[in-house]
């Protein structure tokens, strides 16, 4: 790190230069950002989307479908919009309930909009279709496209709440350690720089791969808080040195020692994020990509850029005190402290029946891919998909895709054969309430009824389409409607089933039950994977840096402890629907990101906490003194870090979209367990009962030495 010092202390003019013009070319890209984000992420490129790309290039099915509906409104008001919509010539073709009994129910009625491979700019279309519609009372665009559409504005409406929030707390906690109004905004002006920063970066990857309309907030979310948490260590630690030494050497040294433990902090955190890459589905490519981003602008900005301003703006850092901080450990901690030491029994007892209260409720979690329940119920097109759900039954059934593939083709004698063989076999599952095949779209019984009928030339020029309809070469198209719930395990539990069913051809299964198997297969078949990397990279990190076995096997299991007890209290606000929050599941992709991210954010306070209490140790090999003045020293900075990130991550508590809420909770959450409970009472606790042994290294030669690493 001292190069790194050097090196920052003798350019830092041309460092801020460079920083500069970064930033203005990174910003004219970050602002086109928002444009390109499309999907919720939860893709993945398995046997599902195989099939729907089979549907829409061989047997010309839509590859897009909108959905427009009609409450209490007139026919005429139906037959008029439909024209306004053909006039567009934007969609392939249009189902008119007028034209289609089973579209229309009581005062409730939709027409289907179908889209074909070529359309590539959804969002365009939905903006144009709901001009077109615009001012005609009772009808309402939804489907997938408008859906995301409206939870991309919805995300970019919940970033500009979050900071509107988030910042000025995060100023007045700033102002509360540091005292004056200069220090407490720098961090607020690296924050931002990486924020802006990893937006362009990230649009530049948007040339290459799709990107999920959640990175729009999870980066804001993860920079500013980064950020602005390595800016406080950093300037922390400059203020003290500074009121030793001269300002370069005050720098010098902050870099070479705060520096140090921002790189450590920032390894941990990658480490989890890079983990979730296991995971082959977009949204937590997207989320691990623009993570590592964020929090490597982060890192970088915190020991070039932040210590260059430092330099620059000199003792006028402390310029508008408003507040007199003072300097050195605070008698109230030292005597907190103190009590720890002397009830480490009756603590650790408190502080595990407090955590395995909030992990109780684990066992009711139920995960879910979001959906349209991921929009605030004021947006339109979530109100008219759920009245359409709710008249048509649309979620009481599911549909399942089959396309089988027989080299000799199906149009002879054993093709057909076995055609009809499926689909009683298929018909013969409790579970299908009806299977699509020209045997039961023509009403014929048999394969020799079929042969015959073809040999006639007007019942097979009538015949010859519906061919067409399931046949094209050697593939078949088998529509399955099941009697289940897309979203339901039943109907995954069913897909598995089918998908391992010897049935002499080669066939492959796509739809939403499809779909889901795989999401949720994906991230239970890898989620033990992703647990080795982070539990055995932490416990080998946190090995080396303290030369202990027990310190970092203390760490993960209360790591997971608090973890578990945060995903509890997830369950009580979001699934029983307490603090004013609506009943609703818990998105699938909660566990996996409040895990991987917070994880590595504890270790941050873990090494801190343990460095300190190390370095005493170092110095009088007394346990108990040590972790008092360990206690006593971070305790402070501890708590201000973890402050500014409940802060940062809490704001998003107050918006809409739901799986974002859920992030923003629960990280809030896991950072206030780990800093309060683990890190003021266990851990302290723990060293105390465990004394000597917390040191303890096997084939360690001659007596105890502090690591080299801080």
């Amino acid at each position: 790190m001292h190069w790194l010092s050097n090196m920052v202390t003798r350019y830092y003019k041309t460092i801020l230069v460079f920083w500069l013009v970064l930033f203005i070319g990174l910003a004219v890209l970050a602002i086109r950002l928002p444009s390109l984000l499309e999907g919720d992420g939860f893709s993945t490129d398995g046997e599902h989307q195989l099939v729907m790309d089979e549907l829409t290039n061989t047997f010309d099915l839509p590859a897009e479908t909108l959905f427009i509906v009609f409450d209490q409104t007139t026919d005429d008001t139906i037959k008029r919009t439909i024209a306004d919509l053909e006039d567009l010539q934007i969609a392939e073709t249009i189902q008119s309930p007028l034209d289609d009994p089973t579209l229309y129910k009581d005062h409730v009625a939709y027409a289907m909009l179908h889209f074909n491979g070529d359309i590539s700019d959804m969002p365009e279309v939905v903006d144009s279709i709901r001009t077109a519609i615009n001012g005609e009372k009772g009808v309402t665009l939804t489907g997938g496209a408008a859906i995301n559409k409206d939870i991309n504005t919805a995300s970019q409406k919940d970033l500009a709440s979050a900071e509107a929030i988030g910042i000025p707390i995060a100023i007045i906690v700033l102002l509360l350690a540091f005292g004056s109004v200069v220090a407490a905004f720098v961090p607020l002006v690296v924050g931002i720089v990486t924020v802006v920063s990893t937006f362009g970066v990230m649009t530049l990857f948007s040339e290459t791969m799709n990107l999920s309309i959640f990175v729009l907030n999870i980066i804001p979310m993860l920079g500013l808080a980064l950020s602005i948490d390595f800016a406080l260590l950093l300037i922390n630690r400059y203020k003290e040195e500074r009121s030793k030494q001269s300002i370069v050497d005050a720098v010098q040294t902050s870099i070479q020692t705060a520096g140090r433990s921002i790189i450590f902090s920032a390894v941990c955190v990658f480490i989890g994020l890079g983990a979730m890459l296991v995971m082959k589905v977009e949204i937590f490519q997207n989320l691990a990509l623009g993570g590592m981003l964020v929090v490597f602008m982060a890192v970088l900005a915190s020991i070039t850029l932040l210590p260059s301003l430092l330099l620059l703006i000199k003792d006028r850092i402390n310029k508008w005190t408003i507040i007199r901080v003072k300097a050195g450990a605070s008698t109230r901690w030292r005597n907190f402290a103190a009590f720890v030491m002397k009830r480490p029994v009756t603590l650790v007892l408190v502080a595990l029946i407090i955590l395995g209260i909030g992990i109780i409720p684990v066992k009711d979690m139920k995960l879910t891919i979001p959906q349209v329940d991921s929009l605030p119920l004021s947006y339109d097109s979530r109100q008219a998909y759920e009245l359409m759900d709710k008249e048509f039954g649309l979620g009481e059934k599911s549909t399942v895709y089959m396309i089988a593939e027989r080299s000799d083709g199906w149009e002879n004698t054993a093709g057909l054969e076995m055609m009809k063989k499926i689909e009683d076999q298929l018909l013969d599952d409790k579970d299908v309430e009806s299977v699509n095949t020209i045997f039961s779209a023509s009403n014929i019984a048999t394969a020799e009824q079929w042969e015959q009928s073809m040999e006639m030339p007007e019942v097979k020029a009538q015949l010859a389409p519906l061919l067409e309809t399931f046949v094209q070469g050697n593939k078949l198209l088998i529509p399955v409607t099941l009697d289940l719930n897309g979203s339901s395990d039943e109907a995954q539990d069913w897909v598995r089933e089918w998908s391992e069913k010897e049935l002499g051809v080669n066939m492959m299964l796509g739809g939403q039950p499809k779909f889901n198997q795989e999401i949720f297969d994906e991230i239970f078949n890898k989620v033990g994977v992703l647990l080795a990397i982070i539990l055995g990279s932490t416990f080998v990190i946190l090995m080396i840096a303290f030369r202990s076995i027990l310190i970092p096997l203390k760490a993960i299991i209360m790591n997971v402890i608090g973890l578990s007890s945060t995903f509890g209290i997830l369950v009580y606000i979001f699934q029983y629907g307490h603090l004013g929050i609506e009943e609703t599941t818990i998105a699938l992709i909660i566990p996996v990101i409040v895990f991987s991210l917070v994880f590595g954010l504890s270790m941050d306070y873990e090494v801190f906490l343990i460095s300190r209490i190390q370095e005493e140790y170092s110095k009088s090999l007394d346990n108990t003194a040590a972790t008092i003045d360990g206690l006593t020293s971070t305790s402070k900075i501890i708590t201000s870090a973890a402050l500014i990130m409940i802060v940062i991550t809490g704001a998003f508590a107050f918006t809409d979209v739901m799986p974002v809420k859920q992030i923003g909770i629960g990280i809030a959450i896991a950072v206030a367990i780990d800093a309060s409970i683990i890190r003021l009472l266990l851990v302290p606790s723990l060293m105390k009962l465990f004394g000597k042994w917390n040191w303890w290294m096997p084939f360690r030669k001659g007596p105890y030495k502090a690591s080299k690493w801080h």
